[in-house]
């Protein structure tokens, strides 16, 4: 005849050994599903074995007697957060908690049936933090490249005036249609880029936009936003991504064919194509024009890549760049020198969305 406190920890061993299996499988499933990724998978297999493994060494009939899911008051328990997932990323993070937290759950109460035991789950509980934090990351990357997948119009934006106002712009024409801003103000202080990106990269985390910031890998990674745009003159990606890792994005500028393909080997996320005509923002000695649209079009067919036609597009001519191939665009000046930015992001997405 077991104690009452005996009872009570098999009560909790049980309940926190479903959630762990629960969680795992969770995770298991998008490794598999989510990434196609073999190893991620059996290693998430390997620690739900080891884990019945553990439990092989207690009672089954304990825990099995100790099931009482009627008189769960924790059943009847909810908090509106538990509904709440805009994104894989979320629904992984939320497995991952409850993983973590039952399996120190399991290891203290376990203490009190057999402590070897415990000492497994405790290894267990270590193998499950590097996995879970691979798995988080994973996801993160996912959905950043879903949203690029998706993303038609990118925006250049500088600081503005203030942290306010560069969160009011973004989130007005986000809602007007664009999917991406890159943060590019040569003008600004270091501290400034960082307090107006990590701004922005806050404001738009719940979004379906991505935040980009020209040239600095640093300020990416500080600030929390989605990822780095480099140029031919700046950082490779390799180099870029040994400073924001493989979670965040990296695009890269291109002006002729052997540039594509050499961005795209290195593993870029995107790239950007242009200049197409005389841009009123920067100024360029030459122009890779409309030809240099189709060539990226027609040789990247076996390598696809988000690719943003970019320099001097706006409404009157982006037909043009649609006759080419290309469904995605960069803008400065169409949008933040029309008299309605807002109204010009809509008009640009109805263009680049036509059937």
């Amino acid at each position: 005849m077991e104690s009452h406190s005996q009872e009570t920890a098999y009560r909790i061993l049980d309940a926190s050994a479903n959630r762990v299996a629960e969680g795992l499988r969770t995770i298991e499933e998008f490794f598999r599903f989510g990434l196609d990724d073999p190893v991620g998978t059996e290693s998430i297999k390997s620690l739900r074995h080891d884990l019945t493994l553990a439990f092989g060494k207690l009672s089954r009939q304990s825990l099995l007697h100790s099931r009482n899911t009627d008189a769960d008051v924790g059943t009847t328990i909810e908090t509106p957060q538990e509904y709440r997932r805009s994104k894989l990323s979320d629904v992984l993070a939320a497995a991952a908690g409850r993983i973590q937290q039952s399996l120190r759950v399991i290891e203290e109460y376990g203490k009190t049936i057999d402590p070897i035991f415990a000492k497994q789950i405790e290894a267990i509980r270590y193998r499950a933090y590097t996995l879970l934090k691979d798995c988080e990351l994973k996801a993160i990357r996912s959905d950043r490249t879903s949203k690029l997948t998706d993303a038609v119009l990118y925006v250049l934006i500088d600081c503005q005036k203030s942290d306010q106002a560069l969160v009011d712009s973004v989130l007005r024409l986000h809602e007007a249609g664009v999917d991406v801003f890159q943060l590019r103000d040569k003008s600004a202080t270091d501290r400034t880029l960082i307090r107006r990106g990590t701004a922005a990269a806050e404001a738009l985390r719940q979004t379906s936009a991505l935040l980009i910031i020209n040239d600095r890998a640093d300020i990416a990674l500080i600030t929390g936003a989605d990822g780095v745009h480099v140029g031919q003159d700046e950082l490779t990606v390799a180099q870029a991504r040994r400073i924001v890792g493989d979670e965040l994005l990296v695009g890269v500028s291109t002006h002729d064919i052997n540039q594509v393909h050499e961005a795209i080997a290195a593993g870029a996320d995107y790239i950007g194509c242009g200049p197409t005509f005389p841009s009123r923002t920067k100024a360029f000695a030459s122009h890779a024009g409309l030809d240099f649209l189709a060539e990226v079009h027609r040789e990247t067919k076996a390598t696809p890549r988000p690719a943003f036609a970019i320099g001097g597009i706006d409404e009157d001519n982006v037909s043009q760049v649609l006759d080419q191939g290309f469904h995605r665009i960069a803008v400065t000046a169409a949008i933040h020198e029309a008299n309605d930015p807002a109204a010009a992001a809509t008009e640009l997405r109805k263009n680049l969305c036509r059937e």
